[in-house]
Parts: structure tokens; sequence; C-alpha cells
């Protein structure tokens, strides 16, 4: 039979939305810098919030976080994929429709947050505060982005899929998965929700996103940009395709396990924080080989690092992604989280990660793409040179500044006397001692942004200067004749894979005899594999063959990235939330053994809207809620969390920095008078204090009519409120704030019962406590421990 052929093909890039892209990119990066140097700011000299409600601290920092990593970031993310995509499958995108849906659709997703956020809405998830009608908007331009994605794999010319492409593919299925489900809720109002997610299971699924979002946002794109571009920069092949295979599939699999390792001694299952801290070590192993592979791409070109600015932005942003790789595993190692954990470490951390790997591969994406864009020559190398210099200052003065100040912080609040006291018992002084690094953070803040700026500059001139090109190019097909979808499946590596998935879980989980089961069948599992290896010498590689299948391809990226995730988070999904019988009348009761069993009740309807509040001021981002088995943390703020104490919590409360103190255990520790004036003028109770003022707080009401409507959505929940309760939500919030301004005004303060100032107050008096009277009747004394008694007269 005569072969067939290959008809050849006139493809035409679509370059259009790359650089569509490509502006958006720098558009946001330098709002988003912008921002980012205003809340440095206001870490050193709190007038810096403005004295304005929507201008505060707690509502600009998810702004400055969501404009660098989904404006900036993912802008320069998506002007990649387009542009390398193409070019490496000799395709031009399959739907122009869908490609410009994709991009209107995700800067009014970026305009919305720029909005929203502000006003205080949002849901006080890390890196998913967007409200509902956004995360719906957020999935339907992501189903845009995958299908367009897809469709052109199917549509390509060249046979196999280069590295770079397996990122991509991992990226588009893994953030689907992660978004859709840390993002289930049910909506209260046309821009309020609450998650279907309680207490430890909400932060369990917040963290396997919130890492991951990190690890498939951040990471794997990135990494498939750096395949691809950093060699194009070069003029040199990828330094080792086997190190890339083991680079990608390593990572995706282990990556997806280790989110529970930011919940280091915390009321965690041991078991799933064990699992994290494990997983994430592990990562050490991938993360270096990527590493390796893109800083050994350079051989024979290291020439270029003195001339290329190019060169010079992707060689530090592969440094520092190896710092930051480095640094995540060795924080989650638990000795370390315990002194780095709630401190300026973690700052430090993430900002060499999204900055030094993430913002240095864009600059060097764009100083040399923008010129091919608009068929011209960078304006001036010489002002690119300046900006990696100034940028390289910025970043490192940040990052070091920041090292600084979370180990000091981490010392200072663990330091214990001779006798096994608080050493430094006032928090607001280990504040003041960081005041100057945070003035050192505000420089490289600065120093960046000056960057950023310079290099706006040299790209708008390098824009004016050329004008767009098209790319056509001439190709020929390919016959689609490997082996089918199945026959791949069976393939000895899917086998094996499986095989040691399984062990690891019965190896894990199991006894002692089922250990030695396991490690018995990982025996087999070495000598069969040696055994395959050597018959299949002479056959072309299975990975070659996948390759060439990009169905398999991806169905496997799915398998491998679900696995982590169903056996870490339906074990406690599926859980019961149940309040044992002879507790269920309060949050802490004495046992009888001497010891406290720690139950959470319902929030009152006063309460409940004053945790909205402090939920909508972004409160959680200086303060914890959460209190470590430490002694030092037992002294100073009262008993250890537990799990049962979170139980109705929607969205959970833990925090992940302590600018200010823990509050789990706040209730009762001050008067109502106290709160009032320290949300008022912070300075005023707490001299040294950056936190800003809520005196706003006091002429705005309560919406007290949609207080009922809150308390059915969580009573689908599984909050046990009673339709009584519902009914009378109003009233009964209304008597709870009668007893709160009662006690104000005999210290001759005057607040109306229905204001967000007294709801704030009555919510912060709960915490830690059992339900408080929302009628005039005397309180009972809650049961106390004697490390809560040391922790108040700390306080006082």
């Amino acid at each position: 039979m005569q072969a067939t052929t290959p008809v050849t093909k006139r493809v035409v890039y679509d370059d259009d939305i790359v650089r569509a892209f490509s502006l958006a990119t720098i558009i946001w990066g330098a709002v988003g810098m912008l921002v980012g140097v205003l809340v440095a700011a206001q870490m050193s000299f709190w007038q810096a919030n403005l004295d304005l409600s929507w201008t505060t601290f707690g509502r600009l920092r998810p702004l400055h976080t969501n404009a660098v990593i989904f404006a900036f970031v993912g802008n320069m993310m998506f002007a990649g994929v387009y542009y390398s995509t193409q070019r490496l499958l000799k395709a031009r995108l399959a739907s122009d429709l869908l490609s410009w849906v994709h991009f209107w659709g995700w800067q009014a997703i970026i305009v919305g947050a720029a909005i929203t956020f502000p006003l205080g809405l949002t849901q006080s998830k890390e890196y998913a505060e967007l409200i509902w009608p956004l995360d719906l908007l957020v999935v339907l331009v992501w189903v845009a982005f995958a299908v367009n994605f897809f469709w052109t794999l199917a549509r390509r010319n060249e046979r196999n899929l280069y590295v770079a492409i397996w990122f991509y593919i991992a990226t588009v299925i893994t953030i689907a998965v992660l978004y859709i489900v840390n993002n289930l809720q049910l909506p209260t109002s046309a821009t309020h929700s609450y998650s279907v997610f309680t207490g430890v299971q909400d932060a369990l699924v917040q963290w396997w996103y919130g890492h991951n979002a990190v690890a498939f946002f951040l990471t794997t794109p990135i990494l498939g940009i750096m395949y691809y571009f950093l060699p194009k920069a070069a003029g040199r092949p990828v330094y080792s395709y086997r190190l890339s295979i083991v680079h990608f599939w390593s990572l995706i699999f282990i990556y997806i396990w280790a989110g529970p390792h930011h919940l280091l001694y915390t009321a965690l299952p041991d078991w799933a924080q064990t699992m994290g801290m494990i997983f994430s070590i592990m990562l050490w192993a991938p993360s270096w080989g990527g590493m390796l592979n893109g800083l050994l791409t350079l051989r024979g070109a290291w020439d270029k690092l003195r001339t290329d600015p190019v060169i010079k932005f992707f060689i530090v942003a592969v440094t520092f992604y190896g710092m930051s790789t480095f640094e995540g595993p060795l924080l989650s190692i638990k000795s370390v989280s315990a002194l780095g954990h709630y401190t300026d470490w973690i700052i430090g951390h993430v900002h060499g990660g999204a900055l030094g790997w993430n913002g240095f591969m864009a600059f060097g994406m764009l100083y040399w793409l923008v010129p091919r864009l608009w068929g011209t020559q960078l304006k001036s190398v010489r002002l690119a040179e300046v900006h990696f210099w100034i940028a390289t200052f910025g970043i490192l003065l940040y990052v070091v500044a920041m090292w600084i100040s979370g180990v000091s912080q981490g010392l200072f609040w663990r330091a214990l006397d001779a006798e096994g006291f608080l050493k430094y018992p006032d928090f607001i002084e280990g504040l003041i001692a960081s005041r100057f690094m945070y003035q050192m953070r505000l420089v490289g803040g600065l120093a960046f942004f000056a960057g950023t700026l310079l290099m706006v500059g040299n790209l708008w001139a390098t824009i004016r200067s050329g004008r767009k090109t098209t790319v056509e190019i001439e190709v020929q097909g390919f016959a689609h004749d490997g082996p089918g979808f199945w026959a791949l499946m069976r393939g000895a590596p899917v086998l094996y894979s499986l095989a040691v998935i399984v062990l690891s879980l019965v190896l894990f989980f199991s006894g002692t005899l089922g250990s030695a089961i396991a490690i018995a069948g990982f025996g087999v599992l070495v000598i069969a594999g040696a055994l395959s290896i050597g018959m299949e010498k002479s056959r072309k590689s299975w990975h070659d063959l996948i390759e060439g299948h990009s169905l398999a391809f991806a169905v496997l990226v799915l398998v491998a990235v679900l696995v982590g995730g169903l056996v870490e988070i339906v074990p406690l999904v599926v859980a019961k939330k149940e309040v044992p019988a002879q507790v269920a009348h309060a949050d802490s009761v004495w046992a009888a053994k001497g010891e406290y069993v720690f139950v959470q009740m319902p929030y009152s309807p006063l309460e409940l809207e004053g945790r909205d509040i402090y939920v909508r001021e972004g409160c959680y981002v200086c303060h914890s809620q959460m209190i470590r088995p430490f002694r030092h943390e037992t002294l100073r703020y009262g008993e250890y969390s537990r799990a049962t104490e979170f139980i109705y919590d929607t969205p959970f409360q833990w925090g992940s920095k302590r600018t200010g103190p823990d509050l789990h255990r706040e209730g009762g520790k001050y008067a109502n008078v106290w709160h009032y004036l320290h949300m008022n003028d912070p300075r005023s109770t707490s001299p040294g204090s950056n936190m800003p003022p809520y005196a706003h707080l006091k002429s705005h009401r309560v919406d007290l009519g949609a207080t009922a409507g809150k308390m059915r959505v969580l009573r689908r929940l599984g909050v046990p409120y009673d339709d009584a309760q519902i009914a009378g939500a109003a009233a009964t919030a209304r008597s709870q704030g009668e007893l709160i301004i009662a006690d104000l005004a005999t210290q001759g303060i005057t607040a109306a019962s229905d204001s967000e100032m007294v709801a704030l107050i009555a919510y912060l008096q709960r915490l830690g406590r059992g339900p408080q009277p929302v009628a005039a009747a005397p309180a009972a004394t809650p049961a106390v421990t004697p490390a809560i008694v040391a922790a108040r007269e700390v306080a006082r």
C-alpha cells in the first residue's frame, strides 16, 4: 500500500491575543506593585491607612496579593502560554472568539476584585477572596481557556508534546479542580456567601487549595514558560530531557499532598500534619531537579549573562525558584514551623517566590517577547540593565529584612525567663522592635516598584518604535498512528505507579502486618521493574508514546493530582460534626477528671453579624485564632485550641500572620469599653500599635433584616438554629446590643444597639467563651484554668 504524503498547511499564528495579554501584564504589574508599596507603608506608618474604611490594610492586602498573583503573573502566564503553545504545536489557537472571551473575562475579574475588595466584599480565604459571582465568572473564563487550549492540542501539527506543554496541561486541569472544590459555597445575598466547609475541614480544604494554587498557578505554568523561553533566549537546548520527565511527574504528584504543612501544630489531625510535612520535604528533589535543568541549559552560553539582560532576569528567577523551593520544605519541618509560622519569615518566603521567581521570569519574558511581537529592537538595553539591578537590590533587601524580622519575632514570642514564664509578655514590644525591618521592607518595595516603572517606560517606547508583526509558517500534518488510549493506560509505568501508590497508603495507614506486606510488595516491584526495563530496551519508550497522545497524557495528570487530594480531604470532609450531649450546653465545661472539654455552640444573631464584620475588615490578615500547644502560647493567650471549638465556623479564621496577638480566647479579657476605645483609636489602649482605626464602625448600621437569611443558610450547613431563633433573630440581636450599650453608657459612651461597632464587640467577647447573655440577666462566669488566669493577668 502506498504511503500517504502529508498535506502541507499554512498556519498564521494569532499573536494579537499575546500582545493583549502582554500589555495587560505590564499595566497590572505596575498597579500591583503600587498597592504593595502602600500596604508596606501601612505596616510602618499607620497614617498610611488614610483614615478611610476602604483603604485599610485589611482590605488592601487582598487587593495587593490578587493583583500580583492573578493580574500580573496571571496575564503574563496567559501571554507566555498562548505564544509558546502555538509555536510548539505548529498550530494557530483553535478559536479566536474563545481567546478574546478569555482575555476580556479575565480583565473583568481583575476589575471586579479591584472594586469589591476595598468595599469589604470578600470570602476572607487566602488567594480565594473573590465573592461568589466573581467565582462563577472565574470558572466560566477558565473553561473558555481550557476548551481553547485542548482544542488546539487536538488540532496540532506536531506529534509529540514538548515539556512546556506538559506543565500547561497540569495547570489547566489542576486549577479547575482546586478552584471549584475550595469555592463550594451557599449564597446568602448577591455579594455574600458561606463556604460549605466549616472549621477544621474548611482549613484543610483552603490550604489544600492555597498551597496548590502556588504550585499550579505560580509554579507549573512558569516552569513551562522557563522550559520554552530560557532555551530560546540562550540559544541552547534544554539540558536533560530525562530530567524533565522526572521533574514533571514527581512534582505534580508530590505537590498536591503538601498543603497541610501550613497547619502544623494547629487543631488539624496529626496524621494530616505529618503527611503534609513528609511530602513537603520530598519536594526538595523534583524542585531542585527543575532548577538545575534550567541553569545547566546555559552550558556553553554563560557569556550571554554579561551582555543580555533577558538572561540575567531568567537566571535570577531560576535561582529564586531554587531558594524558595528549599525554604518551603525547610519551613514545613515541625520544629522550624514552630519558630517561623505566624512571623514575617513567611512573608519573606512568599515574596521571594512571587517577586523573585515569578516577577523576574515575567520581566525577562517581556523583554524578550515584546520586541518580537512588534518587530523591533528593545528601545534601551541599558535601561533594562538598570531595572535588573534595582529590582535585584529591592527584592534582596525585602526578603532579608523579613527573614531577620521573622526569626526575631519567633524568638521573642517564645522567650521564657528562668522561672518558666514569659520574658516579654507585652506583644506590642515585639512589634515595635520589628519597625525598622518594616521600613527596610518598604525601601525594598519602593526599589522594586521603581524598576517596574522603568520597564513600563522602556517597553512602551519599544512598542511605539515598532509595528505589529504577523508570523506565518508552512507545516506538514502527521498521522496519529500510535497505540490507543487503553493500551497506554495498561503500560508498565502506569501499573507500577498505581502499585506504588497503593502500597504507600497501606504502609502509612496500616499496622505492623500491613507495613510488612507493603515493604515486601515494594521489593517485588523493584525486581519486576528491573526485568521490565531489560525487556523493553529495544522498544520505543512509553513516555515517547504518551507524549503523542494528549488525551491519555491529560488523564494521567488528572489521576496524579486527584490521588493526594482524595486521600487527605475525604476522611475529614465525611467525618461527623457532633456535639457530645453531656457538654452541649456551653463552649467549655470542666470535666469530671479536671480537664477541659471544648465544644463550640452556635453564635447569637448579633455575634454572627459581628463575625461577618470581622471577616469583611480582613482582621484575619493580622490576627490568628489558633493557639498552638506550646507553653509560651498558652501563657500568653490561654488554653490551646481544639478542633471541636470550630465546628460551626465558616469561613475559618485561623490566620497565617500575627501582626497583632491571637484572639481565640479574647472574650472576657477586656471590658466592652476597652474594645470600643481600641477600635476607635488603637493607640489609646495599645501605644505603638500599627492597627488602623475603625471609627467608621460607630456610624454604620448592621442590616438585621438579613440576619435570619444567613441563619437559614447556616442551618443547611449543620448549625443547629431552630425556627424560633431564626424568626426572632433581629429582636434577639437588638436585645444583646442593648446590654452592651448599657454597659458602655456607664463609661459615658453612647452607641446604637445595631451599630457595627457593637456587633463586633459582641463577637470579640464571645471568642473562647460560652454563649453570652442576649437579655438582661446575670452573666454566668465561665470556667477558667490557671493558664487563662495567668494570661489575663499578663494582658492587664
